[in-house]
């Protein structure tokens, strides 16, 4: 019983002596990130596609007369470069010439009958004058009389003759086979030498003035182009063609021509059509040449969009949230509106002010509302898809100072 009452004596004493307990908040420890201060402006979005280079024009080369190839341009092989007018090849010409002078007597002697024909309707006409008055003169006797019949076959018989002049020489022309526009030989069916028939094959050209890209566009892409209307485009949307030649990637310029108008039944994409002026670099010799046939990457300039905001893509979270740095230096979800997903950047139209700080650190949920401590600023138009600046820190507070200056001299004036 005295071990009892002594414990409780101490536990009483202990309790009574016991130190103040101060009771303190749990510390706020804060987490460093990098933040984006967003930035509006007015954007074309790039749409990708692919495709295979074409020509603009391509041509079968038919003989229209028949007869022996007698001669050949140099430049006439696979291959070859050619002029508009240059001349590819040529066939046996005599006996065309032979059909030629023969029409030219036969027109000469249709003249002549005309001529003597018009002469006999002369004297038959000072021959009916001086008939009796009360003579029979009906108009069908007086054609008759007058050799009207006579000399109407004499004309038709002209107009025939300079008709099969014509033909002659035409046909004559046509022993000359000459390029229809500047272009390359793709294939080539005769040679010097060979008889040809009239409708054989000689070659088959293509134009090298353009050459064109079909290029499959999505339906949901759509809405990203200027796309043209009934009478087309009045000038088509600038367009980087681009591929790998030799392990170096090059560039050349297009121009969105037109739409083919109907979407793939198979696919359900619109194909527009790109145009290359020069491809094969005949006019600029420091052009690398776009070879008909290649594949190729195009990258279309969209049309223009404003006040969107381009951040990278890894920063969208599940349901288009994003986390942002409030006033209070706190994290919070931002439920944002986005006009695109594909690639690496995403273009947003709402959910975000201009000024606002959006965190290039990615966090789960568990930090909501967290203590914020940021390290670096960078503009939201200068960053690179991977969250990183596309300029220097030192460019960055350069271009902020002369904005400042700039601000300082105007509100001075």
């Amino acid at each position: 019983m005295a071990m009892l009452l002594g414990a409780s004596a101490i536990s009483a004493l202990l309790f009574l002596n016991r130190p103040p307990t101060d009771i303190k908040e749990p510390a706020e420890t804060s987490v460093s990130v990098d933040v984006a201060q967003v930035i509006k402006q007015d954007i074309r979005i790039e749409i990708q596609a692919q495709g295979t280079v074409s020509p603009l024009r391509e041509t079968a080369i038919l003989a229209e007369v028949k007869g022996r190839v007698i001669e050949v341009a140099p430049t006439f092989n696979v291959g070859g470069f050619v002029s508009r007018d240059d001349i590819l090849l040529r066939i046996d010409p005599r006996d065309y010439q032979t059909s030629l002078l023969r029409a030219q007597a036969a027109v000469e002697s249709a003249e002549s009958s005309l001529a003597q024909e018009k002469g006999r309707t002369q004297v038959a006409l000072r021959e009916w004058q001086k008939l009796p008055k009360n003579s029979q003169r009906s108009e069908e006797a007086k054609d008759l009389y007058l050799r009207k019949p006579q000399l109407e076959l004499a004309q038709a018989q002209l107009l025939a003759a300079q008709a099969d002049l014509n033909t002659a020489r035409d046909n004559l022309e046509r022993t000359i086979i000459r390029a229809p526009y500047n272009a390359l030989i793709r294939e080539k069916h005769s040679e010097l030498g060979q008889f040809v028939t009239m409708g054989s094959t000689l070659a088959h050209i293509f134009s090298v003035e353009f050459a064109e890209i079909r290029l499959p566009i999505p339906q949901s892409k759509l809405a990203y182009l200027d796309l043209p209307g009934v009478v087309g485009y009045a000038k088509g949307s600038s367009i980087d063609i681009y591929t790998d030649v030799s392990g170096e990637v090059k560039h050349w310029s297009a121009e969105l021509h037109r739409t083919e108008g109907v979407f793939d039944e198979r696919s359900r994409v619109l194909y527009t059509v790109a145009r290359v002026e020069d491809p094969y670099g005949l006019q600029d010799t420091s052009q690398e040449p776009l070879r008909i046939g290649a594949f190729v990457n195009a990258s279309i300039e969209g049309r223009e969009f404003t006040n969107i905001v381009t951040l990278p893509r890894y920063l969208l979270r599940a349901g288009n949230f994003l986390w942002v740095v409030d006033k209070t230096l706190h994290l919070r979800n931002r439920k944002v509106t986005i006009l695109r997903t594909g690639g690496d950047l995403i273009h947003i139209t709402a959910g975000l002010d201009d000024g606002d700080l959006v965190s290039l650190t990615t966090f789960d949920n568990s930090f909501n509302g967290s203590l914020v401590k940021i390290q670096s600023t960078t503009p939201s138009n200068q960053l690179d898809k991977h969250g990183k600046p596309t300029v220097t820190s030192a460019e960055i507070r350069s271009a902020a100072t002369a904005a400042g200056t700039a601000a300082a001299v105007e509100g001075g004036g």
